[in-house]
């Protein structure tokens, strides 16, 4: 629990005995990650939203805040999606899944703790509280707040790519809810007018490609689970 890097993984890895991991997918999902990442900071320098080197902190923090976006996207979609599933399952599976939805649910709230922590040492509304507790207390504040710093940052990396542990469940719902996510964000993209800066092409291109990147990824995942595994959304339900 002193390193939050470790403490995150243990939080937001998947980790059910038994789990089907298949490393390729694992490689790709990273590729993606780290292929958008470029691909957007190209499209910021390419439009002149990073005209010198002080306009990086702002490129950083907009990225930032897309990312926890997709979180709590993702944790409003969490239960709808996990929900259906386990109503859609037979009797007998609905009890098993109910237990297995405990981990992943621990992993949404310690997201969401992690942030608060943060928001009690840096929020201006709570300078009273902070007044209040005098000087060790700021100290004990400023820790917390550095420790939940380094894990929610890398937290919410692990949720996106292991989508918030839910393989824990079945190992057929986190490309599902992937897929579900990643089209809900690029219609957030469009609602708010998103890179307003940029060309319509560009951006048309941009918006769609990663939900069907994404979206293609998680067929794969889902073909390679049926074909190496014999796991299906059929099966998972007992349908």
């Amino acid at each position: 629990m002193y390193n939050p890097l470790y403490a995150a993984q243990r939080t937001f890895r998947p980790s059910r005995p038994g789990i089907v991991d298949d490393p390729h997918v694992r490689k790709l999902q990273l590729w993606r990650t780290a292929l958008g990442l470029v691909a957007w900071v190209g499209l910021m320098v390419t439009y002149n939203s990073i005209a010198s080197a002080a306009d990086v902190e702002g490129v950083a923090s907009d990225r930032l805040d897309q990312s926890w976006s997709s979180v709590l996207v993702l944790v409003c979609t969490f239960p709808v999606v996990v929900g259906a599933f386990v109503a859609a399952a037979r009797d007998g599976l609905r009890r098993v899944y109910l237990r297995r939805t405990l981990r992943p649910l621990g992993s949404v709230l310690a997201i969401m703790g992690s942030m608060g922590t943060a928001a009690l040492a840096m929020a201006p509304e709570l300078a009273g509280l902070r007044d209040a507790v005098g000087l060790p207390g700021k100290i004990v504040i400023g820790v917390l707040c550095l420790w939940s710093i380094g894990f929610a940052l890398y937290g919410i990396g692990l949720s996106l790519v292991h989508v918030f542990r839910t393989a824990d469940i079945h190992e057929v719902l986190p490309p599902i809810l992937a897929g579900v996510l990643v089209w809900e964000m690029a219609l957030l993209d469009v609602i708010t007018g998103a890179y307003d800066q940029v060309p319509v092409g560009a951006r048309v291109v941009f918006v769609l490609g990663a939900p069907v990147t994404v979206t293609t990824l998680s067929c794969w995942e889902l073909y390679r689970l049926r074909r190496d595994h014999g796991l299906t959304l059929r099966t998972a339900l007992r349908r």
